[in-house]
C-alpha cells in the first residue's frame, strides 16, 4: 500500500487555522503567504483523476494536518467537508513558534522546556480524535538539539494514547532527508517503547520532491524490525 499526501499549509481553506502562526512574526507571515498558494480543490481534482486509473499497488490519498492548540473545533469543521482516505496530525509549532524553520531561531532557547511543551502539544493532538496517524513524532530534533531529562514517561503516555485512539505512528526519514540529521527515523527509546506496546508503525520517506519518494524506506523498516 502506498500513501500520498499534501500539507494543509498549502491550501487557502486552512488560512484561518494558521492565523496564530502568521501573527507570531513577520518571517512566519511571509513564509505562509508564499506557501499557501491555492485551493484544495486542485488537489481533490488530482485525486479524483488518479483514482480512475489502475495501479499495481493500492494508493491512498490524504492530508498532513498541522495541529495548533485551540484550533481543533475549526479544524474539525473544515476537515469534515472532505473525504480523504487518511489524515495525519503533526506538530510544527510550539505556542505558534515554528521550531523547524531556521536553526538560528533556537538561539537562547531552553531546550528541555521546548521538548516538554512539544510533547504536551502532541498529547493534545492525539486526544482530539481527528487523526488516523501521528506524523514524524520526534521532529523536534531537526536542528540537533537534545534534552537532558528522561523522556520515558512522556513516550509511555503518548504510546498509551495512540493505542487508545487506534492511531498509527510514522517512522519517518524526513529529518535525514531534508535536514541532514545523522539519526534515521525516530530515536531508539521512542521506537522501542512504541513497538513493545503494539503501536502500529508505518514507514514514511517524507519526500518533498518526486525523486525522493521511497527514499530510505527499506532502512527505516530494518530499524523497526531490529529494535
Amino acid at each position: 500500500m502506498f500513501y500520498l499526501l499534501e500539507h494543509t499549509h498549502q491550501f487557502s481553506e486552512f488560512k484561518q487555522v494558521y492565523q496564530p502562526i502568521a501573527r507570531y512574526n513577520n518571517y512566519q507571515f511571509n513564509w505562509l503567504y508564499r506557501k499557501m498558494g491555492g485551493s484544495i480543490a486542485n488537489y481533490l481534482t488530482f485525486i479524483k483523476m488518479a483514482k480512475k486509473r489502475k495501479y499495481p499497488i493500492e494508493i491512498k490519498f490524504g492530508l498532513e494536518v498541522c495541529y495548533i492548540p485551540q484550533t481543533e473545533d475549526l479544524l474539525g469543521k473544515i476537515l469534515r467537508e472532505f473525504n480523504f482516505d487518511f489524515l495525519t496530525g503533526s506538530v510544527h509549532y510550539i505556542d505558534n513558534w515554528g521550531f523547524d524553520h531556521k536553526a538560528e531561531f533556537w538561539n537562547e532557547v531552553n531546550v528541555n522546556n521546548v521538548y516538554k511543551r512539544y510533547y504536551e502539544i502532541m498529547i493534545d493532538l492525539i486526544q482530539t480524535g481527528l487523526f488516523d496517524g501521528l506524523t514524524h513524532p520526534d521532529s523536534i530534533k531537526c536542528f540537533k538539539h537534545y534534552p537532558t531529562f528522561d523522556q520515558t514517561e512522556l513516550f509511555t503516555k503518548i504510546t498509551t494514547l495512540l493505542n487508545k485512539h487506534n492511531m498509527y505512528v510514522e517512522q519517518s526519514g524526513g529529518l535525514a532527508l531534508n535536514y541532514g540529521c545523522s539519526e534515521l527515523g525516530m530515536n531508539q527509546m521512542m521506537l522501542k517503547i512504541l513497538k513493545n506496546s503494539g503501536v502500529r508503525i508505518m514507514t514514511a520517506s517524507d519526500a518533498h520532491k518526486p525523486e525522493h519518494t521511497g527514499t530510505n524506506i527499506y532502512e527505516l523498516q530494518q530499524l523497526i524490525d531490529n529494535v
